[in-house]
């Protein structure tokens, strides 16, 4: 063999050992180019996943923006009815304050007036009362004393109510 036939020999062998680790950075390159489509493809689920949440929660934010709109409107409702009833409340505090001045003194004379009266008639009726029992307790005692000192026999021991005048 020649020198030359060497060298190409040579030549070929590093150049099939060439192609090897060619073939090896090929199929390492492949691998990452596989491994980078499956993380692309998860990445766009992701984003698929993403893109629904933004969707959803746009939706409620469209749904809470029309509660809010609702609770304002309510709102104004509720404003309307407060300022009714502080009008009805000043109305009131005017009534009261022009009957407490037209009518109060007299209306509190009367009521004055009229404790008075029942006062009087109930001192009145508790004094003749009084009176009435105080009275018949002693035409009582006096009895029991005149049937103690007259005799036995006596018509005068018997009362003229008819119980016998003692006990």
């Amino acid at each position: 063999m020649s020198g030359g036939a060497v060298a190409g020999l040579i030549a070929s062998g590093a150049f099939a050992v060439l192609v090897l680790f060619a073939c090896y950075v090929l199929f390492k390159l492949g691998k990452i180019f596989d491994e980078t489509a499956a993380r692309v493809r998860q990445t766009g689920i992701a984003i698929d996943e993403g893109t629904a949440r933004v969707r959803q929660a746009g939706t409620t934010v469209d749904e809470v923006n029309v509660a809010l709109a609702h609770v304002n409107k309510e709102l104004g409702r509720i404003d309307a009815i407060t300022a009714n009833v502080e009008t009805v409340t000043t109305n009131v505090s005017s009534l009261t304050s022009l009957f407490a001045a037209t009518l109060g003194g007299p209306v509190v004379r009367v009521a004055a007036f009229s404790y008075g009266v029942r006062q009087a008639v109930a001192k009145r009726s508790k004094a003749d009362l009084t009176a009435r029992v105080s009275a018949q307790m002693k035409a009582e005692k006096s009895q029991r004393r005149a049937a103690r000192r007259a005799p036995a026999g006596s018509a005068v021991g018997a009362g003229s109510d008819g119980r016998g005048g003692g006990r």
